[in-house]
This record gives C-alpha cells, sequence and structure tokens, in this order.
C-alpha cells in the first residue's frame, strides 16, 4: 500500500512559501458575512476567496461591498463541491496554507492565526479547530445537546477505527498545507457534508498528522446547522468511509484512497 510520509517543519517551510488563503464556502450567507469577514483581523490570511454555492439570497451582493476574490457557482453542487472549488482555487494560486472559515459566523474569526502559524511555523499539515477540546466549551457556545453527543459517538468510533485520540472529526474549522491538498485525492470525495470525514480519513492513510486547537463558537438563528435527519445521514456516511477504509486496509480497494 503506497502512502506518503508525513513532513516536517522544516520541510513545509522551505517548500511552502506561497500566500495564506482563506477560502470561504458560502450558500445564504447575507446576513452573516459582512460581520464575518470584519472579524478578520488584519495581516492574518494573504487573500480571502469566497465560492457561493448559487445562494438563493443576497450573498453576491454582499460579497461584491467587500476586498474578495468572489466565485460564483452557476448551480449547487453542495458543501462537498464548493469546498473542492475552494481548494483548487488556492491551489491556483500557489497557496502554501489554506484556511477555511465558515462565513455564517459560527467559528470565530480571532482563531485564523494560530491554525495559519501551525502550519507555517509548527510544520503541520492538517489542523483543526476544534469546539471540543476545551470541556463544556461547546455547550456554552450554545451547541445542541443532541450534536454534542453525536459528535462524541462518532469521534469515539473513529478514533478507535483510525487510530488517534482526536476530541473532534468534525469540524468546519480547519487549515491545511499546499503539500497535504497536493497529496490527497480530494476531488473524489463527496459532494455532501461527509467530504469532511472522508479527508480526515485520507489523511491518516496518507500518513499525515492531525493538529488539533481548542477555539469556541457561537449557536444562533442565522449560523447555518445540519439538522437531525441530515444529521443521522452524516453519521452513516460517516461510518460508510470508515468501512470503506478497513476494506482499502485489507486488500479491497477504493478510489478514495488510491494516490
Amino acid at each position: 500500500m503506497t502512502t506518503s510520509p508525513p513532513v516536517t517543519a522544516d520541510e513545509t517551510i522551505a517548500t511552502d512559501a506561497g500566500p495564506v488563503v482563506l477560502v470561504m464556502p458560502a450558500y445564504n450567507a447575507a446576513a452573516t458575512l459582512k460581520d464575518t469577514y470584519e472579524r478578520i483581523l488584519p495581516g492574518v490570511v494573504d487573500k480571502v476567496i469566497l465560492v457561493d454555492d448559487a445562494s438563493k439570497d443576497e450573498t453576491l451582493q454582499v460579497a461584491a461591498t467587500l476586498e474578495l476574490q468572489t466565485i460564483a457557482l452557476p448551480h449547487n453542487v453542495g458543501y462537498g463541491g464548493n469546498q473542492k472549488t475552494c481548494y483548487l482555487e488556492a491551489i491556483r494560486q500557489h497557496a502554501s496554507v489554506v484556511v477555511m472559515l465558515h462565513p455564517d459566523g459560527q467559528y470565530d474569526p480571532a482563531f485564523l492565526g494560530q491554525l495559519v502559524d501551525a502550519v507555517r511555523v509548527g510544520g503541520a499539515d492538517v489542523v483543526l479547530g476544534s469546539r471540543l477540546m476545551d470541556p463544556g466549551g461547546a455547550r456554552a457556545g450554545g451547541m445542541p445537546l443532541w450534536k454534542l453527543l453525536a459528535n462524541r459517538f462518532l469521534t469515539r468510533c473513529e478514533n478507535a477505527v483510525l487510530g488517534r485520540d482526536l476530541a473532534e472529526y468534525h469540524t468546519g474549522y480547519r487549515a491545511y498545507s499546499r503539500r497535504f491538498l497536493e497529496t490527497v485525492p480530494f476531488l473524489r470525495n463527496a459532494n455532501d457534508f461527509s467530504f469532511d470525514s472522508e479527508i480526515l480519513v485520507q489523511a491518516v492513510h496518507f500518513g499525515f498528522d492531525i493538529v488539533e486547537l481548542p477555539v469556541t463558537t457561537r449557536y444562533f438563528n442565522d449560523a447555518s446547522s445540519v439538522g437531525l435527519g441530515a444529521g443521522i445521514v452524516y453519521g452513516l456516511k460517516t461510518f460508510g468511509v470508515l468501512g470503506r477504509y478497513r476494506l482499502h486496509r485489507l486488500g479491497i480497494r477504493s478510489r478514495l484512497f488510491e494516490p
């Protein structure tokens, strides 16, 4: 089985000298986009790219008033499909670090610098802004109890299968090195929310370490949130990708884990 060895800090700094690009996968984010953008501290990122997934509100009009690059998708491709466009464009612009921040205001932009430094200075390839590292933090930010319990259950299962000890696999606040995005075949991933689970299982398969940093979040009416029904589907698909990973390790190949 072919895997890619983890990179050292010195190798990352030496080979990734491009800009830091912040990507925002957006769908119906008109009410929160401006506030989220304005809370990004100056000098933390070099460029902001917003990919609009055929929003039905005024997301594009709000984006036009801000200093960022906007890509308007002609039709809705889903959360995972949106991320594929985000990462392809960031790679095209020679990004050394790509950070994903949802424009719905749930994740605090104040932590962006820490995620970037973990890649640029610390040599990490995958950095997760975890809501669950701080005991009680997620609930204090308004995370519904059922989401917290489901998150912990799925994370425990993923740790058991993947041999890791992460606090959370299901955050949407992430930073990746260019080397990581050029290694894992993320274009083969699903176009829905299970994209997030698949890319982390790919990270483990290809030998990349995953670093976690504690972040705070807030849940409110305008913040996007997966409902119970969609959450159940997401959980089942997470188990599905874990099953494909185990089968691949046993010799039943999956394109998700082919170089």
